[in-house]
């Protein structure tokens, strides 16, 4: 029988157990958090410029969104109310609004249409329509659902285009590039 004297595999267990649990699991040092926040800050650094660029080219495209969701709600007020509707365009303000005729005149029909959109700094729009009077700083919706053949081009300031085109005097204007125009 051989005997080792000092040697106790209990006590190894034991003292390795001991360790275990003074050592806190899965903490991070103050200089392993400390580095982690370098590497973010340098990786935002250098995609900072790129971001910016994607952000700016977003402005046009969401006007183009805001542009027809007013021509979409233009078209219900003037059914709905049973009376000509027209979304407004100043083109040097780079504003649109809606107003619906009342007696005779065309009012905002209520505060929160009044307000309409203003485009971002730096994106321009321009309005085409064939409209039988020629070139109107608005278009106008009537109770019948129709409204000239129109297209709403609105270019951001990278040069993108976004053109918000009615190609009949039936359909709704949708948002379509700029060679599937027919105006």
């Amino acid at each position: 029988m051989t005997s080792t004297i000092g040697h106790n595999p209990d006590a190894a267990v034991t003292r390795l157990v001991r360790r275990a649990r003074q050592r806190p699991a899965g903490a991070f040092t103050l200089m392993e958090l400390a580095l982690v926040l370098v590497v973010i800050g340098v990786v935002l650094a250098i995609s900072a410029p790129s971001l910016r660029g994607f952000f700016a080219s977003r402005q046009a495209a969401d006007a183009a969104m805001t542009v027809l969701t007013l021509t979409k709600q233009a078209r219900s007020e003037a059914v709905t109310r049973g009376r000509p509707c027209r979304l407004n365009f100043d083109p040097a303000a780079g504003r649109f609004w809606l107003t619906v005729q009342q007696t005779g005149a065309f009012t905002p029909p209520s505060v929160e249409m009044a307000r309409g959109l203003c485009l971002p700094e730096g994106v321009q729009a321009s309005l085409r329509s064939q409209s039988p009077e020629g070139p109107l700083p608005y278009e106008q919706f009537q109770p019948t659902g129709r409204n000239n053949v129109a297209a709403i081009e609105i270019e951001g300031k990278q040069g993108e285009v976004y053109l918000v085109d009615c190609p009949s005097a039936t359909e709704p204007f949708r948002i379509v590039s700029p060679s599937e125009a027919p105006l």
